[in-house]
């Protein structure tokens, strides 16, 4: 019985002839440049495909937005990147992103200039669509990821295997190529067309050295990641109502049935963001004070970041990108909700991707990351047994995949011409929700371990 105990066991340094032999027979270092190298690839596929806002006048989309800091931080002295002139109309894509994200485009914009001086000159290039203009400013979100996003990651996994998370190699090498290969940041930024990497890479940095104890460089760090992606308030859209489009969040979906926009001025909304969004971190907040260990921060981090998705004033799409961070974080040790999260974020961004014309990369990614997901490495044990929640796991994945191919072959109703658009998103605000509650969950149960351990260790 012993012996086939011990056959059955999974050991550490399991080189399994498995998906994973190419690169777990190698040594470390090769594997991560295999996995970095396959990275850069999936991105520059994505990149050749459409983007925000292409050929589609007058404002064009995010590209536009993005090209046009470029323009305005290199023809403009500092002082007048945020005020209104005749010069640089705020109502044009104005510069309303803190100064990191200035500075971030007046270097990209030395980079254009230097190559392609047309596609960043002052009014003349608005609406700068050449092919050599669009192959720098993808070049620009390439270099961003792989000189930010990419060492922070790699930064992150080396601290979590040496001291969070005693793990497999080809565990952690699956991690590695979980965060970097995650679909909804590709698709995000190098097909729609943004910068989230620098943000969200600067925000992984933060997450190791907090978890290595080198608080001051987290706090710096995350210092540096408010500073490029936190919208001013002096021009924070809130003309724009607390919602805008079909975003999984509580008050778009709970518009069904209450009307909030008509029920409530924009100051009374304001406030009422404000008090949900605070009162429902507390909580994980509190856990976190009461019980401080390296897992129940990263829960923390998942709570707090889906508490801000639901109830913050003007939540995008794409602000689903930072609860799938701390997501990804834990997805060696709670693959499930890495999966789920994953999936229905994907759907939930399915509409604004598709406006893009990015369906083809879409479904691409969503297969890889299929792939890579179900690769046998060693992790937390995801069988399950026959349930109740299994039966409405494949029931709600059916609905999902149900819902693509509908919103892509049906017509919707002239009289409802979103339904497609709100089922999803109900449907995702439901799951999200789901795992909200299940983070929480998971404090509370890390609270408890460890007033029992405290108990113990008195009583002994």
């Amino acid at each position: 019985m012993e012996k086939k105990k011990k056959a059955t066991k999974p050991t550490r340094d399991d080189s399994e002839s498995n998906i994973w032999s190419f690169v777990t027979q190698r040594g470390t270092t090769a594997s991560f440049i295999c996995i970095t190298l396959f990275a850069i690839l999936v991105r520059i596929a994505v990149s050749i495909h459409p983007y925000s806002g292409a050929g589609t006048p007058p404002k064009y989309g995010d590209y536009e937005a993005q090209r046009h800091w470029m323009e305005i931080t290199l023809n403009l002295p500092v002082k007048e990147w945020y005020r209104n002139s005749t010069v640089n109309d705020l109502k044009y894509w104005g510069l309303d992103y803190p100064p990191l994200t200035a500075y971030q485009s007046y270097i990209h914009g030395l980079f254009l200039r230097y190559f392609d001086p047309q596609s960043v000159e002052l009014y003349t290039s608005r609406g700068y669509e050449s092919y050599i203009g669009k192959l720098l400013m993808r070049w620009t979100v390439l270099l961003s990821d792989v000189l930010i996003f990419f060492p922070a990651v790699i930064y992150f996994v080396i601290v979590y295997y040496s001291g969070v998370h005693n793990g497999s190699k080809s565990g952690m090498l699956w991690h590695f190529a979980m965060i970097l290969l995650n679909p909804c940041l590709i698709l995000i930024d190098h097909g729609h067309f943004q910068y989230n990497c620098i943000s969200l890479g600067f925000t992984v940095a933060a997450v190791a050295a907090i978890l290595s104890d080198r608080d001051i460089a987290g706090s710096i760090l995350f210092t540096l990641a408010l500073n490029h992606k936190q919208v001013l308030s002096r021009l924070a859209p809130f003309e724009r109502g607390i919602y805008e489009d079909y975003v999984a969040n509580f008050w778009c979906t709970s518009s069904v049935i209450v009307k909030w926009k008509r029920l409530f001025s924009t100051q009374a909304l304001r406030i009422l963001s404000l008090v949900s969004t605070v009162s429902t971190c507390l909580p994980s907040m509190l856990l976190l004070i009461m019980a401080p260990s390296r897992r129940n921060f990263l829960f923390g981090l998942l709570s707090s970041a889906l508490s801000f998705y639901f109830f913050s004033f003007q939540v995008h799409e794409k602000s689903i990108l930072l609860p799938l961070l701390p997501a990804s974080f834990l997805a060696i040790d709670e693959p499930l909700i890495f999966r789920w999260l994953t999936y229905f974020a994907l759907l939930s961004m399915f509409p604004l991707l598709r406006r893009d014309e990015l369906v083809l990369p879409y479904v691409a990614l969503y297969g890889l990351f299929v792939l890579l997901y179900n690769a046998p490495v060693q992790r937390e044990a995801t069988r399950e047994t026959r349930s109740p929640f299994t039966t409405l796991k494949y029931f709600l994945t059916a609905c999902s995949l149900v819902l693509h191919i509908v919103c892509l072959m049906v017509t919707p109703p002239r009289r409802y011409p979103f339904l497609f658009e709100a089922v999803m998103m109900l449907l995702c605000f439901s799951q999200f929700f789901f795992i909200f509650m299940y983070s929480s969950m998971k404090q509370w149960e890390i609270l408890k371990l460890s007033s029992q351990t405290i108990r113990e260790k008195k009583n002994s």
